[in-house]
């Protein structure tokens, strides 16, 4: 695995922790055909979850292992990559500490995503009193996280790679002031990704309450793709439809590649329902989500067998970080 490069992935567990067909289509159907390619690192980003469920931080935990059960159900193999929660590997944190000696503030405050959430919640009446340091300082975690396996790259989205130059950036100053360290880690951005809609129109969200869930059960599914939103203008079966503009023709455009242009065409000529598309897409989903939903449930049914995947991707990935901590040590005079 020495001539291997390395790349890590993860996700935060947010709510309930269960992931949603956005999550699948934007990072985990890419991930599952990179660990074939590099030495991957997987993990559930837990301790970033204290910045915004820091004051009830105890769904933490199930959260965490929702995720990880979803990261293998999905086709993440723990055989090819290691799987773990962020908290199970200390060096996480001693890496954030000493990048946060030479991490300038006015890095970290110029991050859009940090002026999105100050913003945000500004919005909702919280003042500054309200914006923690670990609001701040997320992109430094990350890269920690990012840095800690000296990782060669991180899959990210089209939209995403800009997050990423803060990394190379933090990078680049600690092997200028302290030598060759760290890799400038490279986005591996998809070819093809799909962008999966919500079944309001707008982007698939947990936040917005309009998410398929890998976990839901047919009839949920079911249920929700009846009430999804469909074109405006279409009233009777025989207006003509806009499939573009149509979240269940959109969706069924992403699941049912090799049949979904008749339906189109049907949509357009007025030749078809709502109701028919919406029953034919629930079938598609519930097809397509079958055997994650089996797999899934076969892991969270045996908790310890899921801890004892997630405790060999720790071991693993301490193995990996120890090594990178005693460079860094190193150059810092600390060894």
């Amino acid at each position: 695995m020495s001539d291997t490069k390395r790349l890590l992935s993860g996700m935060q567990p947010t709510g309930t922790g269960a992931l949603h067909l956005g999550n699948f289509e934007g990072a985990l159907r890419n991930w599952v055909r990179l660990q074939d390619t590099y030495e991957m690192y997987c993990f559930v980003a837990d301790w970033h979850s204290l910045t915004t469920m820091y004051a009830d931080p105890k769904g933490i935990k199930d959260a965490s292992l929702q995720v990880a059960a979803d990261y293998i159900a999905s086709g993440i193999a723990p055989a090819k990559s290691a799987i773990f929660r962020q908290s199970d590997v200390k060096e996480h944190a001693e890496l954030h500490l000493l990048l946060s000696m030479v991490t300038p503030v006015g890095w970290l405050e110029r991050v859009p995503t940090f002026k999105d959430k100050r913003d945000l919640m500004e919005e909702k009446g919280a003042g500054d009193e309200n914006v923690s340091y670990g609001l701040l300082g997320y992109p430094l975690l990350q890269t920690a996280d990012i840095l800690l396996y000296r990782a060669h790259a991180v899959p990210v989205g089209k939209d995403q790679a800009a997050h990423l130059e803060i990394s190379r950036e933090i990078a680049r100053r600690f092997n200028h002031l302290y030598g060759a360290v760290f890799p400038e880690p490279q986005a591996v951005i998809p070819e093809f990704t799909s962008a999966v809609p919500g079944l309001d129109g707008r982007k698939m969200s947990k936040s917005y309450g309009n998410a398929i869930f890998l976990s839901d059960s047919p009839e949920i599914v079911a249920e929700k793709v009846k009430n999804s939103f469909t074109t405006p203008t279409k009233i009777r079966k025989t207006d003509p439809g806009v499939p573009e503009h149509c979240v269940v023709c959109q969706l069924r455009k992403i699941y049912d590649p090799d049949g979904y242009k008749v339906s189109w065409d049907e949509d357009i000529a007025g030749e078809r329902g709502c109701m028919q598309s919406k029953k034919e897409l629930a079938e598609i989903l519930n097809a397509f989500l079958e055997p994650i939903r089996k797999r899934r449930e076969e892991l969270l049914s045996d908790p310890a067998e899921l801890e004892r995947i997630l405790q060999d991707g720790a071991v693993r990935a301490r193995a990996c970080a120890e090594i990178t901590m005693k460079q860094v040590r190193d150059v810092l005079g600390f060894a």
